[in-house]
């Protein structure tokens, strides 16, 4: 998608028509919505829009949480609070008729307290200290993803909370969580896994001729302290492994179902929204609830009709005059028409979006004077997200128009 800097506006065959509106207050305060996953590019303010509905939702009365996956740690700053683990930390809302708590998923942790829920306390014992585990459970590829499944199906397990409030990991692999139960279905009928598991499973006190050819080859490729660790491993984890399958499959479910809802976070940006474009499409494909598209940090035209090509041109006439006040004068007009060249550029690449995606709701909140630190900068962003469309300082609508394309 290509950056433009068009500041005409289309001349268009027929009246233009709105992109469908998105409520988010309706969303988060309708009891029957319990899971939201915020989803998007990175440095987008997914965090702060997960912290803000999470924020609104407990204020209208909702017992919520809020757990992010992202590592940067931004949640906890916009909460005030000094830091995030793997248990919720309530947050101190004065005033709020609800509750809200948040964490951030430790990936080790989640993956241990896993280990140790199901299993007996010795074989718990063999595997926490196995070094491929240690190493498995702290930089594997898809073991976050897989965690965050089971810290979400936990989670939604409690009755403590009404409303859960997922933030994602940025880029592509935010939406690879939907990819764990068949990632984890692959890793355990591997055919490595199945002959490490062979000997073990079928009983014999020693293994087949086959197995020590394959054991013989891997161990010079791996090392034979490496792939002792690996088989150990295997024979300790066997009696968990249909356990994992089994959450992961059932956490999955749960996010196709009534009561859950994606909610993707992009920047009017190119690559943002060519992000924000391959979420919609992926989640269509995998039958998940989208609500729709948050554009994040806008900036809406000004509520006058000087065109950005009238104001550039004006700027030129008033500097050239040299009276009184027309350098001033001149920077004035520069900055307006640098302004609506923005806000122009924005809006169609919005409205881009928008003509791929008639059927996706769109909302836009503008950007912020400074960064969101605080419960009061929250308030401001949760209003830009739930407030009614047509009460906004400037009085643009929060919902994007589409031209019409010409008949």
């Amino acid at each position: 998608m290509a950056a433009d800097t068009t500041t005409e506006t289309p001349t268009t065959a027929r009246p233009p028509r709105q992109a469908p509106a998105m409520d988010l207050q309706q969303l988060i305060t309708d009891r029957d919505t319990r899971i939201v996953v915020c989803c998007g590019a990175g440095g987008v303010g997914k965090t702060t829009s997960s912290a803000a509905l999470a924020l609104a939702a407990a204020e209208a009365g909702r017992t919520v949480v809020v757990l992010t996956i992202d590592p940067a740690r931004r949640l906890a700053q916009s909460l005030g609070l000094v830091e995030l683990d793997n248990e919720p930390r309530r947050v101190d809302v004065p005033g709020a008729p609800g509750e809200l708590h948040a964490m951030m998923l430790d990936m080790k942790r989640t993956f241990d307290d896993v280990v140790s829920a199901h299993s007996t306390p010795e074989r718990a014992q063999q595997i926490l200290e196995n070094p491929f585990y240690q190493a498995l459970s702290s930089s594997f590829s898809g073991t976050q993803e897989y965690m965050a499944m089971e810290k979400l199906g936990q989670l939604r397990a409690s009755d403590q909370w009404d409303l859960i409030i997922v933030d994602t990991p940025p880029s592509r692999s935010a939406l690879d969580f939907l990819d764990a139960p068949n990632r984890m279905g692959r890793f355990l009928d591997g055919t490595m896994i199945r002959l490490l598991m062979a000997p073990s499973r079928a009983g014999f006190k020693f293994a087949s001729a086959g197995f020590l050819l394959f054991s013989r080859i891997v161990s010079k490729i791996l090392g034979g302290q490496l792939l002792r660790d690996i088989s150990a491993f295997v024979a300790a984890l066997d009696t968990m492994f249909g356990g994992f399958r089994e959450r992961a499959t059932a956490t999955y479910e749960l996010l196709r179902r009534p009561g859950t809802w994606f909610v993707v976070v992009a920047a009017p940006e190119p690559d943002a929204l060519r992000e924000a474009s391959y979420f919609v499409d992926r989640l269509s494909a995998e039958g998940m609830p989208l609500a729709g598209l948050v554009v994040n940090r806008t900036h809406p035209p000004a509520t006058t009709t000087l065109s950005a090509t009238r104001a550039e041109g004006a700027a030129e006439e008033v500097a050239e005059s040299g009276g009184e006040g027309s350098e001033l004068a001149a920077a004035a007009l520069r900055v307006h028409a640098g302004r609506m060249q923005v806000a122009a550029r924005e809006q169609h690449l919005a409205d881009r979006f928008t003509s791929a995606h008639p059927e996706v709701a769109v909302r836009t909140v503008p950007a912020a004077a400074g960064d969101v630190h605080d419960l009061d900068g929250l308030r401001v962003m949760a209003e830009a997200l739930t407030g009614p469309d047509g009460d906004t300082p400037t009085g643009t609508p929060r919902t994007r128009i589409l031209p019409a394309r010409r008949g």
